[in-house]
């Protein structure tokens, strides 16, 4: 009997470890993606906080922040609706509507591409827009471009998502205006007057959309 659980053991060690090798040739890390099937989907925020330290802002961020965070830590939803995104690309994508004790507090949005994905986090306060981050991956090839691809096409490289370009956007939200973005890209300086007022426009234009697909549902 213990030879038998033991080689029971084995078999599950040499299983798992066949995964993680697996996982590692094509670029996965289960700190950052899922893996489901034929698609890979950016992980959300989970209890975590905002690292933005700006020190002009710094009063009016702290209740947005706390907000990302307190909305970061529940772990049992009252429920969860989802709701397909279409004809935005030909990988679709999908809209998640997180509620708690019948408010909705939070959106997650995923747009799939061939060569990226985008992952939209809408964080609501008292039902208007607090804080919205958006993670956006390129990838450094197609989705399904293997070892043959490569070879057909004399490259070098397969896909790999962790060589992905990864741009993160951070949007805060004062009383239904955008009052700060931060982008891992930008220099430091201070964004324009109109480019905040386009941005706003855009964000708010998405989460209007977002609110009607699932009304329409």
């Amino acid at each position: 009997m213990k030879n038998k659980y033991l080689a029971v053991l084995f078999i599950l060690l040499t299983a798992i470890s066949f995964i993680y090798a697996e996982n590692l040739q094509h670029g996965f890390s289960s700190s950052s993606v899922d893996r489901m099937g034929d698609t890979i989907r950016i992980k959300e925020s989970y209890k975590e906080k905002d690292r933005d330290t700006n020190e002009y802002l710094k009063d009016r961020l702290k209740p947005i922040q706390y907000n990302f965070k307190r909305i970061n830590s529940i772990t049992n939803w009252t429920s969860i609706k989802k709701q397909n995104i279409e004809g935005e690309s030909a990988e679709g994508g999908e809209a998640t509507y997180y509620y708690k004790n019948k408010r909705l507090e939070k959106i997650m949005a995923r747009h799939y591409g061939e060569m990226g994905q985008v992952l939209i986090e809408y964080y609501l306060l008292n039902g208007n827009l607090s804080f919205v981050f958006e993670k956006d991956y390129k990838y450094n090839r197609p989705l399904f471009y293997d070892v043959k691809a490569m070879k057909e096409n004399n490259d070098t490289e397969v896909f790999d998502f962790e060589k992905s370009e990864i741009i993160e956007t951070r949007n805060y939200f004062e009383k239904g205006n955008l009052i700060h973005i931060v982008n891992s890209q930008d220099c430091g300086a201070p964004f324009s007057g109109s480019y905040m007022s386009e941005e706003e426009r855009s964000i708010k234009e998405d989460f209007k959309r977002l609110l009607k697909l699932l009304q329409e549902k």
